[in-house]
């Protein structure tokens, strides 16, 4: 019996995937359940496995492709028989004085390259020598997209202004650009900034660098920041909460849950770190960095990409000073920080180098003003300045 596998409903409203790796090829044998291709969705990457036992008789999909939910993917035969291959199924042609010439099959006899008649055609009549293109197609087959790229290298004129290349947004770039659409769209945003003065921060950081890298884990300046953000909510709780249009109603989020903005190779990913506030400053650099492996390594799945009340964004990594944060939506409220620098500063009525630590918040203006929000802004950094206040009210 053949079976059509079409793209389930992966949730999370999510309507389309990128095909990012096929895990089987056509004639291979599978077991149910085992895992078929990877897709990349608007979150994470995820594995989809086999609904059925058989033989993949045909891949209608390639890597890179865009597939909608409901459209096929793939055949397999239930009965478990292979499929043949072409030179199988197609006899050998005869005429009055000996063998006829084959047509190509999607491979040539004396080349291991995997294409199609087609693109042999077309790569016989622009004068390309296949075996030098790499097919980006499944199994590496090359498609006629291969040999455009490999035919056209130089940039493109795209204007009268000079060279251009053009780029396809796709995986997480693409899901990147969507949701900070959205987010502009949809909130009424507002961008405050403040200073800090870290530098007995710093100062402790540095102390006890050796210590933390005992229990293997770095220290950084994001789960000081993470705590005193969470601190600071617990007085100013609009800025941790979401909104329901429909029912035009606040909706106020009792537990903390920070989305963490991590940078990968792909683009920006934001993992959430839920319940900070049952969590040490030890804990949450722990699973910073574990949260900010996965993302870069794609390993991350999609429940640890959902459900942040509130996001941070370090910037300063970066180089970075001021921003204006774009709100990772539905949350209300962003909170990055700049490049921590030293300047001149007031300090006990003198004028002393300190550390000084930028910090921006963008805000939904419908949910609260710039008078809360230049309260909460206050608070963090009291909680900054003073690491005695942040670890009492820690305990």
């Amino acid at each position: 019996m053949l079976f059509e596998f079409r793209l389930p409903d992966i949730g999370e409203g999510i309507v389309e995937v990128e095909v990012r790796k096929w895990l089987v090829k056509e004639g291979a044998l599978v077991a149910e359940h085992q895992p078929m291709l990877e897709v990349e969705t608007d979150k994470a990457v995820v594995e989809l496995p086999s609904p059925h036992a058989g033989t993949v008789v045909r891949i209608y999909r390639l890597e890179g492709e865009t597939v909608k939910v409901g459209e096929l993917l793939l055949e397999i035969d239930g009965n478990g028989e292979t499929s043949r291959s072409a030179s199988e199924t197609h006899p050998q042609s005869y005429g009055i004085v000996g063998t006829l010439p084959e047509p190509d099959t999607d491979a040539d006899a004396d080349s291991t390259v995997l294409a199609t008649p087609l693109v042999r055609k077309l790569a016989r009549e622009r004068g390309l020598d296949l075996s030098l293109i790499r097919g980006s197609g499944p199994h590496g087959t090359v498609t006629p997209e291969d040999l455009n790229h490999f035919a056209a290298p130089q940039p493109l004129l795209g204007d009268d202004f000079g060279p251009v290349e053009r780029q396809p947004l796709r995986g997480v770039r693409r899901s990147t650009a969507r949701n900070v659409l959205a987010s502009q769209r949809l909130t009424a945003f507002v961008t405050t900034m403040e200073e800090a003065d870290v530098t007995e921060l710093w100062r402790l950081r540095d102390r006890e660098q050796l210590a933390v890298e005992a229990h293997g884990t770095h220290l950084t300046f994001l789960p000081f920041f993470i705590k005193a953000a969470q601190h600071a909510l617990r007085e100013h709780p609009t800025l941790n909460a979401a909104i329901d249009d429909k029912a035009e109603q606040i909706i106020i989020k009792r537990h903390y849950h920070f989305g963490i903005a991590v940078e990968t190779g792909e683009g920006l990913m934001v993992p959430v770190i839920r319940d900070v506030e049952r969590k040490s400053i030890l804990e949450l650099a722990a699973e910073i960095q574990i949260l900010g492996k996965k993302a870069r390594e794609r390993t991350i799945v999609l429940n640890e990409l959902k459900g942040s009340s509130f996001t941070i964004t370090n910037y300063g990594n970066f180089g970075g000073v001021f921003a204006t944060p774009i709100i990772n939506w539905p949350d209300v409220a962003i909170l990055g920080f700049g490049r921590i620098v030293e300047r001149p500063w007031i300090h006990r009525g003198e004028i002393a180098i300190r550390k000084i630590l930028p910090l921006s918040l963008t805000f939904d203006h419908r949910v609260t003003d710039g008078a809360e929000a230049g309260q909460f802004l206050v608070k963090v950094v009291r909680y900054l300045e003073d690491l005695g206040l942040l670890f009492v009210e820690s305990m």
